[in-house]
């Protein structure tokens, strides 16, 4: 079930009445369990709300338990989504989904609050015995589309339309860039930052502005919207994008995505907490867990490109590879991970340099 902010925030108020007098928690064992999710962006047929109201609707489906989902879309951080929070809870539910980074202080003071109540954060920190947080490794599959985009260019110019200069998405470029120089290390990768997760003009001016600075492959990392690929498809050129398919905007030039599936995630943590054995941990997924996937890859890469792409795909499933092995340079040549070596986890989390190969400087 999917309601406005407006409709969840004016129903409801005999439970919340109960639940203030500590009458919600003598729910029946076979009631269903309520679970939440609350995104930043609008539901629609794509991108991140799309991917996690996606997985959470699978889980769903594999979970034998019966379960009631609410998801509210839209909900901007600050006071509107700390008083959304408190509302699922007065209402009954036990799992809470806050699927943003920047409703962090929401869910961890919900979370101290109810300790009966499981909340999972998404990108996040912070933990508490009952908040875990999750995030995935995009970087494999944006790793995988570099090669792709490397393939396919003409000019060696690729970009990518970037929401916000955060480590997870400047990891993501990265990631793009050194998959892009595993094939031709000409390559060169221009960005574009809009400062929003959802702004359909602001985006498509981004990736026209690369088009018209010779880019012939476009990433859209982290857009909420498909304006960035069907941008591309009417100017002629490839792209590929994260979270969740957008084939169907570009017919003929979509390069593919780093799709991301949440519910082996979330069937696992409810699961967890229907059996009372829930645990606030950070979790950080991706191809070795079944949450990352490269998904409708163009028929249009050559052969050779598209077995070299097979192999770093199987080694990354089979944790025997990872993209930031070096050697690795940084956008000012300097090293940053030696031949051989790999880039520490924590490093990667906290990425804040563009690497080789980026020739647009991070915002200050």
């Amino acid at each position: 079930m999917t309601q406005t902010r407006r409709q969840f925030l004016t129903t409801g108020a005999a439970l919340a009445s109960a639940a203030s007098l500590g009458l919600a928690h003598k729910a029946h064992a076979a009631d269903p369990l309520g679970v939440t999710l609350v995104a930043p962006s609008p539901l629609g047929d794509v991108g991140w709300t799309h991917s996690l109201v996606a997985g959470l609707e699978k889980a769903k489906a594999e979970l034998g338990s019966p379960i009631n989902i609410t998801v509210l879309d839209s909900i901007g951080d600050g006071p509107d989504a700390d008083r959304i929070f408190q509302k699922t809870v007065s209402d009954g539910n036990k799992v809470l989904i806050a699927g943003s980074f920047g409703y962090q202080n929401a869910a961890l003071q919900l979370a101290r609050r109810f300790p009966d109540v499981s909340v999972i954060h998404a990108s996040g920190y912070q933990t508490a015995p009952n908040l875990a947080n999750f995030a995935a490794k995009n970087f494999e599959g944006t790793y995988l589309l570099g090669m792709a985009a490397a393939a396919l260019t003409k000019s060696k110019k690729i970009g990518s339309v970037s929401a916000f200069a955060i480590p997870e998405l400047i990891t993501s470029i990265n990631a793009f860039a050194l998959g892009a120089r595993a094939i031709d290390p000409e390559v060169e990768v221009s960005v574009v930052w809009v400062n929003s997760w959802f702004d359909p003009a602001k985006e498509q001016s981004a990736a026209k502005a690369l088009i018209a600075q010779g880019v012939d492959v476009i990433f859209s990392n982290a857009q909420d919207t498909p304006s960035v690929v069907a941008a591309c498809e009417e100017a002629g050129v490839y792209v590929g994008n994260l979270n969740s398919s957008m084939k169907a905007y570009a017919a003929t030039k979509y390069l593919g995505v780093a799709d991301t599936d949440w519910s082996p995630y979330f069937k696992a943590e409810i699961e967890a907490h229907l059996s009372g054995t829930f645990k606030g941990a950070g979790h950080w997924l991706g191809m070795k867990d079944g949450v990352v996937r490269l998904l409708d890859l163009s028929p249009d890469v050559p052969a050779d490109a598209k077995a070299k792409i097979d192999e770093a795909e199987a080694g990354m499933i089979a944790g025997t590879f990872n993209p930031f092995t070096g050697p690795i340079k940084n956008a000012a040549g300097q090293e940053v991970v030696a031949a051989g070596a790999v880039m520490p986890d924590e490093q990667v989390l906290a990425m804040d340099y563009h690497v080789e190969g980026v020739v647009t400087p991070l915002p200050k």
